[in-house]
């Protein structure tokens, strides 16, 4: 179970990281739709669809991603005071009920949506550039099954806490700035305690 967690973290780690790129071309088309429109008066017809299409992209393919390092917004005002292995159980019982369902819908919606998408070769409606859409409806496809692999992943890490009574840990990495603040003041209160603890305990010098 243990490989299996480290393979589909890894996984979706790879797609995650590698879609986030669209953030960059998303920046690019609307930086260069900001300078051409207001500077030349010249807009672009294909800014705004290229624009929501990196966005819905990464979106989507950042679900499983998120999903490997628990960053997916959680209600835990009663979550967090449960022992690990109640919290294990409930969420085991959870994603067979909605988590699996859900995604295997979306991946057989996205199935039949993408194909007619592909029969016809569907192009954008929202501006008069006419933009091919049809190769992103693959995304949903794809990103269900990113979420299933994960899914699967999530499931063994359940399994391994009620066994164990803690969560195995999560792949370090990004943390949010507020995160990243707080260890740092936890850890200089607690250096500063151990300073004013030596201080203390320092014989007074005759």
């Amino acid at each position: 179970m243990h490989r299996y967690i480290h393979f589909a973290d890894t996984v979706s780690a790879w797609f995650g990281k590698a879609f986030a790129w669209c953030v960059v071309l998303m920046t690019l088309a609307v930086s260069y739709e900001v300078v051409v429109r207001y500077a030349f008066r010249a807009p672009t017809v294909w800014a705004f669809d290229l624009t929501y299409i990196m966005y819905g992209t990464l979106f989507m393919m950042a679900g499983a991603y998120t999903l490997s390092r628990d960053g997916h917004v959680r209600g835990d005002f009663i979550y967090r005071l449960w022992s690990a292995r109640t919290q294990a159980k409930v969420e085991l019982v959870l994603y067979f009920i909605f988590f699996f369902p859900g995604v295997l819908a979306l991946v057989f919606s996205g199935w039949k949506y993408a194909g007619r998408s592909w029969r016809y070769l569907e192009v954008s409606n929202m501006s008069p550039a006419n933009v091919p859409i049809y190769q992103f409806k693959s995304v949903i496809i794809a990103a269900g099954i990113l979420l299933f692999i994960q899914g699967i992943a999530q499931v063994f890490r359940c399994i391994i806490t009620i066994r164990t009574g803690e969560w195995p840990p999560y792949a370090e990495d990004v943390e949010e700035l507020e995160t990243i603040l707080q260890k740092k003041g936890a850890e200089a209160l607690r250096h500063g305690s151990e300073s004013i603890d030596i201080v203390d305990r320092r014989e007074p010098r005759s």
